[in-house]
């Protein structure tokens, strides 16, 4: 491990429709660590997206590092760390999975254990619940992703430079554990088939390119949308007026508040101009999925 060396984790949107918690695509917005050891853990915030901190010891991306240490037995060293962000918190851009994906790899690398990228991802899921946004962060690209019941975990990737996504960012913060609570315990099997074959023909439309026939289907999603819609103000409006400008879908960014809409490369800016304009109190940005997930570098210290 050298010295002093910096981690950057992109921001992802999950679900992407119908593939509640198991789809995801990063984006390029980054949380990023600035590492060297120290002889007690401080960790120093660089962004106002990033609240006070109080105890190093309750930090998500230390209690990360710490489990992954614990479960490969090993012990992790002190270090200060400058953490830098511009993903906006409980948003539904993966703010929580970013700082997990971090904290793994922080331990990977002042532990010096190797670990693949299969052992990555399965503390990840462990710690976030689902592998929706950890292994978009962890991989990059658009990634579908299932943990079979041996705990193990399979995933497909696409990278796609076919697409822009405009994001349409409220100023209220909405919880994960918050919006969960508005879905339905349990579907019945004719409405657990019905949002299955929505999702299906998703993203055999999303992998081939047929980015019309994907569009239309994400707005069908039966899984979440439609009893999260309700908790974001101007939803139908949103994905009306970026129809009209050109995009193939608007849904729900993870468990929201944000929308994302999906538009051909080369369009998104014109989609994003209309929305600022008709939605003021959003903050609306156009991005590009990365096809990079997580990546350390050292850091050289200049002298003179």
């Amino acid at each position: 491990m050298n010295n002093k060396f910096m981690i950057t984790v992109p921001a992802s949107s999950a679900n992407v429709g119908p593939g509640f918690d198991s789809v995801g695509i990063a984006l390029n917005k980054y949380l990023t660590l600035t590492v060297e050891k120290s002889n007690e853990w401080l960790f120093e915030h660089q962004s106002t997206y990033l609240p006070p901190i109080l105890d190093p010891h309750d930090h998500l991306i230390y209690q990360s590092a710490l489990e992954t240490a614990d479960t490969y037995h090993t012990t992790l060293p002190a270090s200060k760390v400058i953490v830098e962000s511009d993903i906006p918190l409980a948003r539904g851009l993966g703010s929580s999975a970013s700082a997990i994906v971090a904290g793994i790899e922080l331990a990977n690398q002042l532990c010096d254990l190797s670990l693949s990228d299969q052992e990555k991802l399965v503390i990840a899921t462990k710690l976030e619940g689902h592998p929706d946004n950890v292994a978009a962060s962890m991989f990059g690209g658009l990634v579908i992703a299932s943990q079979l019941p041996n705990g193990s975990i399979e995933w497909f990737q696409k990278i796609d430079k076919q697409l822009e996504f405009v994001v349409s960012i409220p100023e209220f913060e909405l919880k994960t554990d918050e919006a969960r609570l508005v879905l339905p315990n349990q579907w019945t099997r004719n409405q657990a088939a019905a949002a299955s074959s929505i999702a299906n023909i998703v993203f055999a439309a999303l992998v081939s390119g047929n980015y019309q026939l994907a569009g239309k289907m994400m707005e069908q999603d039966l899984f979440h949308e439609p009893y999260r819609a309700e908790l974001i103000p101007y939803y139908k409006q949103i994905r009306l007026e970026a129809k009209s400008a050109g995009a193939y879908a608007t849904v729900i960014s993870g468990a929201g508040p944000t929308t994302i809409s999906l538009v051909d490369t080369g369009k998104g800016e014109t989609v994003s101009s209309l929305l600022k304009n008709k939605f003021p109190d959003y903050t609306v940005e156009c991005l590009t999925m990365t096809s990079e997930g997580v990546q350390v570098h050292p850091v050289v210290s200049s002298t003179i």
